[in-house]
């Protein structure tokens, strides 16, 4: 398999590395952090006008019909500039969704409107009791007679303070009492009963909670033909796994730039840290993390679209392994730097805090080892 880059992927990868490197500066991410809203809506038209929110989006519906390999270069350099703009939530999760349980009506609806940047999409699908199980959902949905009503509540909704509309995971009310199907729901943004709770996350970026108390939607508000709808959202946050190891490396990778130059410059005892052989040494094994991080990325993009088995593996095994090489690597910068690591007047510090976010966004190492474990015991031959 050729894993090298093609023309077309050499050519996006400058470009956004080149748009970052201009844009997204240490006064442009205080500013932004100040901000309410959180992101630059301007910088989120200038996405839009690059392309890259039509970038994984199907031609048919005004995308570019690139693949999570493309998304994984765009991603990685969202993570060097610690990009807060909702990319993510609305085109890996929310246009992953509709692409992937949408009617034709739906999609054609919603799409192009995702890939010209004029509506934002967040995912409400976790819940307090869930602990990371995608299949633990309590919120209910019951059909009534001119449509569907919702009661539920959802945490930690990614960048739900931008989003236009959310899809909004719940099991759909049985004649009997078994859980139900499990269904996902367009819910415009100030729909009546839905009461939002917005929050600032660690290292940049907003969240919400969400309330659902007797939120009425119309019958088109179902997703899709109502078919059970687990398999495909397990589908879309694989990518979106695959997506954040990307960004994460990213991170990582600045991060050890910046301590490398650091220790070239900082005196003491009358020489630089770098001529230590013990700091060249730990700088050894970051720079050994990050490329061991790159590489797990880049495979679970590779097999994003395998098979659910090893897609799940891959995605897992890149969420587990970057998540323990993340961690390493932002204490070693942390500690290189000294006391001045972890102040606001460096960028690192700011780094440092999403690596941490990282590790608990769709779970943490400790539970994707599991779920890496029990998808191998699941696809070994029966005897």
């Amino acid at each position: 398999m050729d894993l090298n880059l093609s023309d077309e992927q050499r050519l996006l990868r400058e470009s956004v590395d080149r748009f970052i490197a201009e844009t997204y500066h240490a006064d442009h991410r205080r500013k932004t952090a100040g901000d309410p809203l959180g992101y630059s809506p301007a910088i989120w038209k200038q996405f839009a006008d690059l392309g890259w929110l039509a970038l994984p989006i199907a031609e048919e519906y005004g995308g570019l019909g690139a693949g999570p390999v493309e998304t994984g270069i765009v991603m990685e350099a969202f993570g060097r500039g610690l990009v807060a703009e909702p990319y993510l939530a609305t085109v890996v999760i929310g246009a992953g969704l509709i692409a992937e349980c949408g009617s034709e009506a739906q999609k054609q609806a919603i799409l192009p409107r995702v890939a010209d940047g004029s509506l934002c999409l967040a995912f409400a699908h976790s819940e307090r009791a869930a602990r990371f199980d995608l299949a633990h959902v309590e919120t209910m949905a019951t059909e009534t007679a001119d449509g569907w009503r919702l009661d539920g509540r959802k945490t930690a909704v990614i960048d739900g303070h931008a989003a236009g509309q959310f899809i909004v995971s719940a099991r759909v009310a049985g004649d009997d009492a078994a859980p139900g199907k499990l269904c996902l729901f367009l819910a415009p943004t100030g729909s009546a009963g839905l009461t939002m709770r917005d929050y600032a996350r660690l290292g940049g970026g907003r969240a919400c909670n969400l309330d659902l108390a007797n939120v009425h939607l119309p019958p088109d508000a179902l997703l899709g033909d109502g078919s059970d709808v687990l398999p495909k959202i397990e589908a879309v946050v694989d990518r979106a796994l695959a997506a954040l190891g990307s960004e994460a490396v990213g991170i990582m990778q600045i991060m050890f730039d910046m301590t490398l130059e650091y220790t070239k410059v900082r005196q003491q005892f009358g020489r630089p840290l770098s001529a230590n052989q013990v700091i060249r040494h730990r700088l050894a094994d970051m720079a050994m993390h990050c490329d061991e991080a790159r590489s797990i990325a880049l495979r679970a993009a590779v097999m994003a679209d395998a098979e659910p088995a090893a897609r799940g593996r891959a995605a897992s095994g890149a969420k587990a392994k970057i998540g323990k090489c993340a961690r390493f690597v932002a204490e070693q910068s942390v500690q290189l730097h000294g006391a001045m690591g972890v102040t606001e007047e460096l960028d690192i510090g700011s780094y440092f805090k999403r690596l941490l976010a990282f590790d608990t966004v769709f779970g943490g190492s400790a539970h994707h080892y599991r779920r890496h474990a029990a998808l191998g015991e699941r696809a070994q031959p029966q005897s």
